[in-house]
């Protein structure tokens, strides 16, 4: 299969998707901090959600709706997250379906509910409900990167991609959005993504999907190795490409649509960690030829995590021991004395012993904007790759006064 990546879509590039959006002054005037996003029939529906046990009121109000696999539309909103904030939070999350419904047409338990920014606080729910209803009076397909941007809280820019691909003969589209800066270490970030497609797909199949391609690209990214109370990922399919339906997983069909889907989560994941709070580099750690699948995801994520391997990012230090460190206590299965470690095209570590190396060439690799990590383990047949950014000054001035 050939994935065509479109240069400027987004989350309306597929059929029968709008987007709309509105500055509510939720946190700050004069800025985009509410989306809708709307499906112009039912779509099958599925959704990823923090592993934290403070899971916000519209991730827990979210997975209660898309449980039946059927939505029509996502509202979310930035500056607040509706997180640690009791009954009167889950009320004001119910507004939101409900007030969205209303604009568009359906069953406030077809709306994926979704909010990010500081903790702790209640939805400034006149602004909220002023601003759905301007958002979902200026529907349209023209406006999904305003709805991109207003997801955003400390990102520097919109995350946004498309794909372009066949199913039947058929043209397919995947479109989606994102934002993450920090508090970015997913299990399942404040990371927050979703994704439209007009695939004709059960919600069985894509649910398979979706967790199998979160898996592979959102968990295996983390800025600051901080798991939120509000990440969610979903995805809305509604079927208007005109493919045969996709509903087993065995067939070709399915796992065309799932590597068409982890293009799309890859695009993101890696934007995410490229625009880590603060971050100047994005880094890649690739784990080669180890026993199990899960060794060498634990191990890629293990070195991409590290803050000392974070800080040597920063400083264009070649030190290399801070990934054979970092490696050792992954808990990954492997032989100590097997592993080697490369820096770009750079050999600075053989069965785990250093090696004399080019520093001058390893300085110039250091110095790019993006810098690729190699560890081969040399044990089996899997490989795993991760993401992270370099840990920078920055990073602690953005934190230190979040909540102003």
């Amino acid at each position: 299969m050939r994935l065509q990546k479109i240069i400027g879509g987004g989350i309306t590039s597929p059929q029968g998707f709008t987007a709309g959006a509105a500055m509510a002054a939720i946190k700050k005037p004069d800025r985009y901090d509410l989306a809708l996003v709307f499906s112009l029939i039912p779509a099958a529906a599925a959704g990823v959600y923090t592993t934290n046990k403070y899971q916000a009121a519209p991730v827990q109000l979210t997975k209660q709706s898309l449980s039946r696999g059927i939505a029509r539309g996502i509202v979310a909103n930035s500056g607040c997250a509706n997180a640690c904030t009791g009954e009167e939070g889950m009320r004001h999350a119910k507004a939101m379906a409900r007030k969205s419904a209303e604009m568009i047409g359906c069953d406030p338990q077809e709306i994926a509910v979704a909010s990010t920014g500081v903790i702790g606080v209640q939805l400034p729910m006149e602004e909220i409900l002023r601003g759905i209803e301007t958002a979902g009076h200026g529907m349209s397909a023209e406006n999904g990167h305003l709805a991109a941007r207003a997801i955003m809280t400390t990102d520097t820019f919109a995350k946004e991609t498309a794909l372009e691909f066949k199913l039947d003969g058929k043209k397919v589209m995947i479109g989606a959005m994102a934002k993450g800066s920090g508090m970015i270490h997913p299990n399942m970030a404040t990371m927050l993504a979703f994704i439209t497609t007009d695939a004709a797909i059960t919600p069985r199949c894509l649910t398979g999907a979706l967790s199998w391609a979160n898996g592979n690209t959102f968990n295996m990214i983390t800025v600051d190795g901080d798991t939120s109370t509000n990440d969610m990922l979903v995805v809305l399919a509604n079927g208007m490409a005109g493919n045969n339906p996709v509903y087993t997983a065995k067939s070709l069909n399915y796992l065309i649509f799932r590597e068409a889907l982890a293009q799309v989560c890859t695009d993101l994941a890696k934007m995410i960690a490229r625009d880590g709070e603060g971050a100047t580099k994005l880094f890649e750690v690739r784990v080669l030829h180890a026993l199990r699948r899960e060794d060498a995801k634990r191990a890629a994520k293990s070195i991409a995590g590290s803050n000392l391997v974070k800080a040597a990012m920063f400083g264009e230090d070649a030190n290399w021991g801070r990934i054979i460190c970092a490696l050792g206590y992954s808990g990954a299965d492997f032989d100590p004395d097997t592993v080697d470690v490369y820096l770009g095209d750079v050999k600075v570590s053989e069965d785990g012993c250093g090696l004399a190396f080019d520093e001058a060439r390893a300085a110039e690799i250091l110095h790019e904007k993006e810098v690729v990590v190699t560890v081969d383990l040399k044990q089996g047949d899997t490989a795993a790759t991760a993401w992270g950014c370099d840990l920078t000054y920055d990073y602690v001035k953005i934190n230190g006064s979040y909540r102003t």
